[in-house]
């Protein structure tokens, strides 16, 4: 197996809810798997080079940081496109979902973002905060997370997640998130691979089955993360999963 190279957009201003906890996470068990993976480190000053990475994370920010992620990103839509339709790998968490969307509507402003996806973003007056859970196609259990959000999404035809009904505060929403073939994008903050750990297994899994299919993996050792994801749901969610 060749060495993994993964992207941390905008890691010094997309980093708000300590999100590079997912980096960390998805670095560590590569290399538990006897992988070796190269961590690169890529902000605003930077050129974006995305045929060199196999894995692209985006962090959540505020709406200042976020603007100016957009002027420098924007020059890179074509290749962002590309990439994505060949099935690169994108792991997009909080508000940085909205910059692969077509634009963010701010009252009667319009902010136009990468245009990768039908989708808009509207900002709202209100702030959603709360804990959320969700359920996907291709993982067995439900997904925890944190949302702090003013902004829903508008006409989004790749969902990734169906909202568990009475959790969280998604308004008219019953989905979340947006998946296109390795595209992964959610408003979920924080280190969701980390409280997630069947996710965490499925992105080592897919990654790399996309680099070698041959490559035979370890069993995961993810006791502590699996013990503290059913004390959770446990506490909970224990009557509505």
């Amino acid at each position: 197996m060749r060495t993994i190279h993964i992207a941390h957009l905008y890691y010094d201003i997309l980093n708000l809810y300590g999100e590079h906890g997912n980096v960390k996470a998805l670095k560590q068990e590569l290399e538990n798997q006897g992988i070796k993976v190269l961590l690169h480190l890529v902000t605003l000053d930077d050129e974006l080079d995305i045929d060199k990475y196999d894995f692209i994370y985006i962090g959540a920010g505020t709406e200042a940081n976020q603007e100016m992620v957009i002027e420098h990103i924007l020059k890179y839509k074509k290749i962002i496109k590309e990439a994505i339709n060949k099935n690169k790998f994108f792991f997009i968490t909080g508000n940085s979902i909205e910059l692969f969307g077509k634009y963010i509507l701010n009252n009667d402003q319009k902010i136009n973002t990468l245009g990768i996806f039908n989708f808009y973003t509207k900002r709202e007056e209100f702030r959603m905060i709360d804990e959320g859970i969700m359920k996907c196609s291709f993982l067995p259990k439900p997904i925890i997370g944190f949302q702090n959000q003013n902004s829903v999404i508008k006409d989004n035809e790749f969902p990734m997640f169906e909202v568990i009904k009475g959790i969280g505060s998604y308004p008219n929403s019953e989905t979340e998130g947006v998946k296109y073939n390795n595209f992964y994008g959610t408003y979920l903050i924080g280190p969701v691979l980390v409280r997630n750990p069947d996710l965490l297994k499925y992105i080592v899994q897919e990654l790399v089955k996309t680099i070698d299919s041959k490559f035979k993996l370890k069993k995961f050792d993810l006791k502590e993360n699996e013990e503290a994801y059913d004390n959770f749901v446990n506490t909970f969610y224990q009557n509505i999963i």
